[in-house]
């Protein structure tokens, strides 16, 4: 879809509701701040326009790799903040934080984003796939959280995430430590994914168009709903958790979907109940 693809992200509808984006940036799908920058952007532009999607899936249009990692070529830009160290210093978190914001645009989107992984996932993969809701991997796919080795610890999301969203902080420290290479095997014993595909690219990616499908069945009121309280059981007590839930739902309980899905289970019907978009779609609800 031209209207959402850029120069290095490529954005197809893959079916009604659901999107398949595909990083394309040869030969490596290594990652430039101009890459990093449409990367974010175009998230926020599908999530802004509100097209009525109610699922992604991330790939890589490379079917040897998803992705090198960052082009370390690009570090260059921070050597013109200056020599000054605490304005340097200042510029260089900024930086950052705009790099932060653009890899974990997923978080902002209102449904799920499904990371479908084969080949290597460098570094910068998997503070990439972290940011997902839900991810897959091919049977070849291989992942390193690399930077330890350039000197650096890794600052985009990885370090972030991996202690929430995996079940190994063992192996997760272990990994992030030495920048050892693990097998998709290894990603699943972790917790970092929750289904390894045989084969490669175009099995994984099946598989999770699959899951995507499914879920853009349900009540998109109910699916934002479910990632907005997961995201905060994530980051929040479960006591807040709880009085947080309380107050959102006795919002979206009044949802017209409840009653169109209660309906649908009543009579047992085997087609799904036909709801709303979340948003308004090019000008009309």
């Amino acid at each position: 879809m031209s209207e959402f693809s850029g120069k290095f992200v490529k954005v197809s509808e893959a079916s009604p509701h659901v999107f398949l984006v595909e990083l394309n940036r040869k030969p490596l799908n290594a990652f430039s701040k101009e890459f990093w920058v449409e990367y974010g952007e175009i998230f926020d532009k599908i999530n802004l326009k509100s097209h009525d999607v109610r699922a992604i899936v991330i790939s890589s249009a490379n079917p040897k790799i998803f992705t090198a990692g960052i082009d370390f070529q690009s570090f260059a830009e921070i050597e013109n903040f200056g020599s000054e160290q605490a304005r340097r210093a200042y510029h260089s978190r900024e930086y950052i934080l705009a790099f932060q914001n653009a890899i974990n645009a997923p978080g902002r989107c209102p449904f799920p984003v499904i990371a479908a992984v084969h080949g290597p996932a460098i570094g910068l993969g998997v503070d990439i796939i972290s940011a997902c809701d839900v991810r897959y991997a091919s049977s070849d796919a291989t992942f390193s959280i690399k930077e330890v080795n350039f000197g650096l610890a890794a600052d985009i999301g990885t370090l972030a995430y991996l202690p929430k969203i995996t079940s190994n902080d063992s192996l997760a420290r272990e990994l992030a430590y030495t920048a050892q290479t693990f097998s998709a095997a290894e990603a699943a014993k972790l917790g970092l994914v929750s289904k390894v595909v045989d084969g490669g690219r175009e099995g994984v990616v099946k598989s999770a168009l699959d899951l995507a499908r499914l879920i853009a069945t349900k009540s998109p009121i109910a699916i934002a709903s479910t990632k907005q309280l997961l995201n905060h059981s994530r980051d929040h007590s479960v006591s807040a958790n709880l009085e947080y839930t309380s107050i959102w739902n006795g919002a979206m309980i009044h949802t017209a979907d409840l009653k169109q899905a209660a309906i649908a289970q009543a009579t047992k019907s085997k087609e799904s109940p036909s709801f709303q978009p979340l948003r308004k779609v090019q000008g009309k609800l």
